[in-house]
């Protein structure tokens, strides 16, 4: 797999297109990979659109997702200036301010665009070490590859389970803890449920204690596709310190109701094979 990753990094991106092209033929058309559960999501999520709409916004997020895998496998390998012309921080000068300041920041994201190209486009332009907080991949090797990816340009991503000791070990370098904020925690986890896209859906918990801990401002980025293979990210503060309460579920909050906002804007741009809704919410919770 590992091989098949780095030789198919070496063709370019027009060839890479037409490989996640039939990719999302195969995937939708063909095996109907998680066609029941992305349906049953879009259905729940956005009743308001009609059942001819819905379908048209799930053909093309296979598409979406197939110009995805091949813009993640090209950009694992691409350069720095390559990414930077094709993913804008708009505002970028909202992190300048941190770095200034010598601020540790937390940026929360989502499966939204390509969150791959996001990350390493956001090394590779902000200047500072970015620290993604990722769940490893089962094949090992795979996990291998894509982690030495992700560190270039400075990345440093940390595996989930290691997450306190790495916050424990901390030290004044200025630099940012990233996180796809929109994955759903296990049963046994702590978690806040919150409305969203019209059903009680559980974020995870902790967030605020993670902000409170390094005393770090917590950005939410919005990415939007302004054509294939080129995003324009978005910076908005979400909370600030000082805390004087935990700012959690005020986190959790402010973060699901920009995400939904975003998933409005443009719906096919959002992962609904992911197994958001794993579980129903408890009379206790």
């Amino acid at each position: 797999m590992t091989l098949a990753l780095r030789l198919l990094g070496l063709f370019p991106l027009s060839v890479l297109y037409a490989f996640g092209r039939l990719m999302s033929f195969v995937a939708y058309d063909l095996m109907r990979w998680r066609v029941p559960l992305a349906t049953g999501n879009l259905a729940r999520s956005l009743p308001e659109r009609s059942a001819d709409e819905r379908r048209r916004i799930l053909a093309a997020s296979y598409r979406n997702l197939g110009s995805t895998l091949a813009e993640g496998i090209w950009g694992w390998r691409a350069k720095g200036d390559a990414l930077r012309r094709r993913v804008n921080i708009d505002n970028r000068e909202l992190v300048d301010r941190y770095i200034a300041e010598k601020r540790i920041v937390v940026l929360l994201t989502a499966h939204v665009c390509n969150w791959e190209w996001l990350m390493l486009a956001a090394c590779a332009e902000l200047g500072i070490p970015i620290c993604p907080v990722y769940k490893p991949l089962r094949v090992a090797t795979v996990d291998d590859y894509v982690r030495a990816a992700r560190a270039r340009f400075g990345g440093r991503p940390i595996a989930v389970d290691n997450l306190l000791f790495e916050l424990m070990r901390t030290n004044d370098e200025p630099r940012a803890y990233a996180m796809l904020a929109d994955q759903t925690p296990p049963r046994d986890r702590p978690k806040h449920w919150r409305r969203f896209l019209h059903q009680d859906t559980a974020f995870y918990a902790g967030l605020g204690k993670i902000a409170r801990y390094l005393d770090a401002p917590v950005l939410y980025v919005a990415m939007r596709r302004e054509r294939r293979g080129v995003y324009t990210a978005h910076l908005t503060v979400l909370t600030e310190p000082p805390y004087v309460d935990d700012p959690d579920e005020a986190i959790v909050d402010a973060y699901a109701a920009r995400l939904e906002a975003e998933i409005r804007h443009s719906p096919a741009d959002w992962l609904w094979v992911h197994r958001k809704w794993k579980y129903p919410k408890t009379p206790e919770a």
